[in-house]
């Protein structure tokens, strides 16, 4: 009845916003446009995924690399191999996870419902598109793993949740299993357990010569992680120790024989690449092939044949640079901008890769890499309605409050005045080692339309400078972040852009969060403040499902120290009678089981119970979904509306 109630109350404040209806029009006829997955080669087969535009959920299609028809080719229009917009009338079963086998033969995929984060696993025949029986339950937080010869997949698992408690129980002691494909779920292998250690999670890899299983093994959200390996195809094999103490973060980039390459920042803030041998796995004996960069952030590496692809951050937007097997430097894959690349995905014997380019005024454009020639051609480039010439992006800088140079980019159109005028909408996270870089957003293109300011912070606590810059927004530092959030402000302010009667905040999960203490700590620097599937109170979110795992980067209320930083900030707990906070829309979702919505559900009433001010206190709840991941694109686009309607009417725009 209470989220009824609340529901009724704001859709009846936001229906009596004029525009509402144009905007959702516009943000409608904006993501109208063809969107294309980056392929994934197996066999002789790539698989990718399409959206025509306005479809709930992408589709996923199978080509061939040769074949009769041109229209089967990568180049043509495809197959359809999965379509997940046929498995509900609302399209809230979203396709969570992919997995083909070596030789393209069997596709292993996941399906959420509602958002949840729990996975189901079936596997496709991609020749006939035909299922088989097998069915994985109960699955979360991992991938699938194929073995080399197809027979089946490595995949984690909890035990099945007590009936009632599917969205709300804690998450501990993870499983890894090896299913074997026609078999029952039942009979699956128990590859590795640690019941001595219960907040361990695993997830899998398989080398790309099949001969070794690769584990990670987690500690909460921790960046460290511990790394084991199995040999496959020998009898008895036990899982050995690689890096057995979460001292530094591990990751598994290929091997030649025993000698495992491996991205880490084992004494290297900033990340490098190192050739560990099996036989000798002492520090003293690692051979450094790409070393750590003084200035940028080593986030990503592939392998192909003799070629290490390595993709840096440097002041928050990509550089890609190449290095042979040795380590000698090879030249740049140029960019065709300041923006965000990603991909490169594929197998060591790959003649190919591809890779995306997107930036804050470029929508994302996909490109075939050829490994041989070190040529980059278009794969795909989508067309949007409106003129990237019409828009400018900024990267500037300003200190925070201990003198600490944070960078923010800032996106509009040209030729707005500064004179404090502008409707800003200012967004960050600011944890958890995640770099915001630039991206291309409808939502934020329809804002800027709309005569707004677009600004994006790279806050303490995110990855974008490296481990040190993560770990300077952590447990009792976490402070650091939401002062880099709130000099933002105050940057925006000082230099024109807007004013604080104009200034809107907003950021989702642990962004909701920071928006939630933000908006506590300075409710006078923000005239709106739009928490979404917020972690708003940090004395008891360890309780519930996966929360637990965030005390890695929160710290723990069972701390004393600790608990007294998570106090002193804790947005639910630090609501005040008498004070004028910002007009606030809070945002969640129903079937959220990652941050539940109680969190979001206390805050409100809480908020809306000691606001001193006329600015409204409103919550919507979404039905069927969860914290975002698989939200069908009709919710997207209704949900970024009643933000938009919402902020139009508070920001008197």
């Amino acid at each position: 009845m209470w989220v009824e109630a609340q529901n009724a109350v704001t859709n009846a404040y936001l229906s009596g916003v004029e525009r509402r209806g144009a905007i959702h029009a516009r943000l409608t006829a904006l993501t109208d446009y063809e969107r294309v997955g980056l392929p994934e080669k197996a066999g002789t087969r790539y698989l990718y995924t399409r959206n025509t535009g306005l479809q709930n959920q992408s589709v996923l299609y199978v080509a061939n690399e040769v074949c009769d028809s041109v229209s089967d080719t990568l180049d043509g229009d495809g197959r359809v191999l999965l379509d997940p917009n046929t498995l509900s009338p609302d399209g809230t079963v979203a396709l969570s996870g992919t997995a083909v086998s070596a030789n393209g033969e069997y596709l292993a995929y996941a399906l959420a419902e509602s958002g949840s984060d729990w996975n189901t696993w079936r596997i496709r025949d991609v020749s006939t598109g035909a299922d088989l029986p097998d069915e994985i339950k109960w699955s979360k937080f991992g991938g699938a793993a194929w073995a080399k010869d197809g027979s089946g997949f490595y995949y984690s698992r909890y035990d099945e949740p007590a009936p009632g408690e599917e969205l709300s129980g804690t998450n501990y002691y993870q499983k890894l299993f090896f299913h074997q494909i026609g078999t029952a779920q039942t009979a699956d292998t128990l590859v590795y357990e640690r019941p001595d250690h219960k907040d361990w999670g695993f997830y899998a890899q398989v080398s790309d010569d099949g001969a070794f299983l690769l584990i990670t093994a987690t500690q909460g959200t921790d960046e460290k992680n511990r790394l084991f390996y199995k040999r496959l195809g020998v009898p008895g094999a036990e899982v050995l120790p690689l890096f057995p103490d979460l001292d530094a973060s591990y990751d598994f980039v290929g091997n030649d024989g025993d000698t495992f390459y491996i991205r880490t920042n084992n004494a290297a803030p900033m990340y490098r690449l190192v050739a560990v041998d099996l036989a000798n796995l002492a520090p003293a004996a690692w051979r450094e092939i790409v070393p750590e960069s003084e200035s940028d952030t080593l986030r990503n590496v592939s392998l192909f044949g003799d070629t290490f692809i390595v993709a840096y951050l440097r002041d928050a937007r990509t550089v890609l640079q190449t290095f042979d097997i040795t380590g000698t430097a090879l030249g740049e894959i140029a960019l065709p901008g300041i923006g965000s690349a990603g991909g490169f995905g594929g197998k060591r014997n790959d003649t190919e890769t591809f890779y995306a380019f997107t930036g804050f005024t470029t929508p994302s454009v996909s490109y075939r890499y050829d490994l041989t020639t070190g040529q980059s051609s278009v794969f795909r480039s989508p067309s949007v309605a409106f003129d990237p010439a019409d828009y400018e992006t900024r990267q500037v800088f300003y200190p925070s409050p201990d003198g600490t140079r944070v960078p923010m980019f800032v996106t509009h159109k040209k030729g707005i005045a500064l004179d404090g005028s502008n409707p800003t909408y200012l967004y960050g996270y600011g944890g958890f080692n995640i770099s915001l870089t630039p991206f291309f957003s409808v939502n934020a293109l329809t804002w800027m339309e709309m005569g707004g300011v677009y600004a994006v912070a790279n806050l303490r606590g995110g990855g974008e400078y490296g481990e040190s810059w993560h770990e300077a927004g952590m447990k009792t530092r976490k402070q650091n972040v939401f002062d880099d959030f709130i000099a933002a402000g105050e940057y925006l302010v000082r230099e024109g852009y807007t004013s604080p009667a104009k200034l809107a905040i907003a950021g989702g999960s642990n962004g909701g969060l920071l928006v939630g203490a933000c908006m506590n700590q300075r409710p006078d620097l923000f005239a709106a403040a739009l928490p979404a599937v917020g972690v708003m109170d940090m004395i008891r979110f360890p309780k519930f499902t996966i929360g637990w795992a965030w005390q890695a980067d929160y710290g723990s209320p069972d701390n004393a120290d600790e608990f007294a930083a998570l106090f002193a900030y804790s947005p639910l707990h630090n609501l005040k009678k008498g004070t004028s906070y910002p007009a606030t829309l809070v945002l969640t979702s129903d079937h959220d089981d990652r941050v539940v919505p109680a969190h979001s559900y206390k805050y409100a009433a809480r908020l809306q119970e000691v606001q001193a001010g006329d600015a409204p206190v409103l919550i919507r709840i979404e039905t069927k979904a969860g914290h975002g991941a698989g939200k069908p694109i009709t919710k997207q686009i209704d949900q970024t509306a009643d933000m938009y309607a919402f902020l139009v009417r508070v920001l008197e725009m």
